[in-house]
């Protein structure tokens, strides 16, 4: 196994502080100091604290896409597809509670910052990859007539709603314990 790179170090320290400390509170400093990273370094791979931010908002976003791809290559049904949706995202906040949190609360700052279009433009593909995966289960009509952008919203808000409570530590139901529940749900709220 490759060891991480510097740049992945940088961003690891980045998300301990800021769960530490805070994203307004965290320095370039305290980045560095904890990632043993140069200045020359940080500044190199980054530029700025924002580019930090945004650089972390998008690899973690980049990370759940990855691990969504990889199960429409094994999904071959239009509901293995829909729960898939669900359990990616609960495997992923489950995995890596800490980055959740940080991603949940960082999309404004990063969507108004200097990065703000890539985050766009990565989003744009990777609801295109989502529509892809769905359009000949579309063509089938195996899914209830509704408005395509509220489609997301039915299929994956339950799920999103909990995990943030579940993020926040306000149930007493592990996310995980859900998984089968909320994919099920996921399903039978779009099913024809």
């Amino acid at each position: 196994m490759a060891r991480p790179s510097r740049k992945d170090d940088i961003l690891k320290a980045a998300l301990a502080c800021f769960i530490e400390v805070g994203v307004d509170a965290t320095t370039v400093e305290m980045i560095r100091d904890r990632s043993g990273a140069s200045i020359g370094s940080l500044y190199h791979h980054f530029g700025n604290k924002e580019r930090i931010i945004a650089a972390l908002y998008l690899a973690g976003t980049a990370e759940y896409a990855a691990l969504l791809e990889k199960g429409f290559a094994e999904a071959h049904s239009a509901e293995a597809c829909i729960k898939l949706l669900v359990t990616s995202y609960i495997d992923w906040v489950v995995s890596n509670p800490d980055w959740a949190r940080f991603i949940l609360h960082s999309r404004g700052r990063v969507e108004a910052s200097e990065l703000g279009e890539q985050l766009r433009e990565a989003n744009r593909l990777h609801f295109e990859r989502i529509q892809q995966a769905l359009v000949g289960y579309r063509e089938q009509q195996l899914f209830k007539v509704m408005p395509a952008d509220c489609f997301a919203s039915v299929v994956i808000g339950p799920t999103h709603d909990f995990a943030r409570n579940w993020l926040a530590g306000r149930t007493r139901t592990q996310l995980s314990a859900c998984r089968e529940l909320l994919a099920q749900v996921a399903w039978d709220s779009v099913k024809a």
